[in-house]
């Protein structure tokens, strides 16, 4: 909903301002259909020749997402310390043996199944099961599983990235496209040198409004998506941190209470609940 705000209040203050100092606003938009043609059809082909497929895909889901809110919200990381604390505290109890079934059906697990918010997120799902896994086999120390989590949490970053890259890139050659319809619009110009003034005159403009608009889609649109996508990539980096804070704490042998406190430190401030909060919360559940 904000990407739409931001863009309406840029393009308003940008055309508003043209019109009110006497611009004349048809002669860009005769111009428009057609210089987007050129523009977004040579940034579409230059797009698909620069990325492979799965960066591709990768970025068409990232832009979905841009347009919707975001699902990192304080209740849905009180599930998640939630649910962890349900695991480790049942570990603790029963042994680590006892949550052997949890882990290797998560989806027919009963604590699983009391959080549908995180229980039903297939990466958050295989992050924490894969790693409680390791912890029940018992072959790796804390430090080794640290060092396994690190390079996890690092890739699954690049893979993300990876979409804000290729739009930064598309940000970066809008400028250019633009000038490129511009030269050609000035070239269709120079052949038709013995018209009128006037005529001469709509053509150079409409050939300028190629470069007004590669500058305008770079830093108005192309360039705001990355930024917001970036920050989107951030959160659900944030979100493994917790996890993975959270599961060391406990290997460490802290107690779930504990353990979870360290997952909760990890958070952004603007999501993360206050003690009281989560304490009331995981003794409520």
């Amino acid at each position: 909903m904000f990407v739409i705000i931001g863009w309406l209040v840029c393009l308003a203050c940008v055309f508003g301002v043209f019109i009110i100092h006497g611009g004349n606003i048809s002669v860009i938009l005769h111009a428009l259909p057609w210089e987007m043609l050129t523009i977004g059809g040579a940034t579409v082909g230059a797009f698909l020749a620069n990325n492979q497929m799965k960066v591709v895909k990768s970025t068409l889901k990232g832009l979905g997402a841009c347009f919707k809110g975001s699902k990192y919200s304080k209740a849905r990381y009180m599930d998640l310390m939630a649910l962890m604390f349900d695991i480790l505290q049942k570990a603790r109890k029963e042994g680590l043996m006892a949550i052997e079934n949890d882990v290797e059906n998560p989806h027919e697990s009963a604590i699983f199944k009391k959080y549908p918010t995180v229980g039903h997120d297939h990466h958050v799902v295989e992050f924490i099961t894969d790693y409680l896994r390791m912890m029940v086999s018992g072959n790796l120390n804390a430090h080794e599983i640290e060092s396994l989590m690190d390079s996890e949490i690092e890739t699954h970053h690049h893979e993300e990235h990876a979409a804000v890259a290729a739009i930064q890139r598309v940000a970066g050659g809008l400028p250019a496209f633009g000038i490129v319809a511009a030269v050609l619009g000035v070239v269709n110009t120079m052949g038709s040198v013995g018209q009128p003034p006037a005529v001469l005159g709509g053509m150079i403009g409409s050939a300028l409004v190629g470069t007004f608009l590669g500058i305008l889609l770079a830093y108005a649109f192309a360039e705001p998506l990355a930024g917001l996508l970036e920050q989107k990539v951030e959160e659900s980096g944030k979100e493994l941190q917790c996890i993975k804070t959270t599961l060391l704490a406990s290997m460490q042998g802290y107690n779930p209470s504990t353990a979870i406190e360290f997952g909760r430190k990890v958070l952004y401030s603007t999501e993360r609940p206050t003690f009281a909060e989560l304490e009331a919360f995981v003794k409520k559940k």
